[in-house]
């Protein structure tokens, strides 16, 4: 229950973010100090491939969702934010769960299509933190039920538009590479889908 509330209130704060952001970039450059070209803003459902570390563990797909947000300064060329939550049920034969939220940041290149609609291509490289929780982690006092650690999501998506503003993130997909505690490398290097719902701030 209570990562359930940590995610909420993170998703919620990355919303605020996002809102506050799409404001500023209304505004006139000479007030806001910087040209912000545009702002896209993104809700999406996630699933994600991982395998617990015991060699002949079975893998398992990690469930939730993120909201991103990012600010484009020039030709398409910004910095974007991301929150995302998850969590699996009965990882491993000891029904052991695992939630955790990472929050990331970096830069983002987005292509528009005139040709396609001004369909949107962006590709993103991101870094940050991620905290595990309500799980089992090695520690050197025997083990723990959360642990944080780096955390770098790499890839891209489509967002295909629908009506002004509005539009369909139709596919997400992601390497995902986290330094949580196991009782191997201390690492993990996942596979993510996303999908949802964007909206774009500004000009095309």
């Amino acid at each position: 229950m209570h990562g359930i509330v940590r995610t909420g209130v993170l998703l919620a704060g990355a919303l605020t973010i996002t809102m506050t952001m799409a404001a500023w970039a209304q505004q006139p450059s000479s007030q806001n100090g910087f040209h912000v070209s545009s702002v896209d803003a993104a809700v999406t459902f996630s699933l994600e491939h991982a395998q617990v570390a015991a060699a002949g563990s079975p893998d398992f797909w990690l469930k939730g969702g993120s909201a991103d947000a990012a600010v484009n300064f020039y030709h398409g060329v910004g910095l974007a934010l991301n929150v995302t939550g998850e969590h699996a049920s009965n990882i491993d034969s000891n029904n052991v769960n695992l939630s955790k939220i990472a929050v990331m940041a970096g830069p983002r290149y987005t292509c528009s299509l005139r040709a396609l609609h001004r369909t949107q291509l962006f590709v993103e490289g991101l870094f940050g933190g991620v905290h595990a929780f309500d799980s089992v982690f090695p520690a050197s006092t025997g083990t723990t039920s959360s642990a944080g650690g780096f955390s770098m999501q790499l890839g891209g998506g489509v967002n295909i538009p629908l009506t002004k503003g509005f539009s369909v993130r139709a596919l997400e997909v992601d390497y995902v590479h986290t330094n949580l505690p196991n009782s191997e490398e201390g690492s993990q290097n996942d596979f993510r889908l996303a999908f949802g719902a964007a909206y774009h701030f500004g000009k095309h």
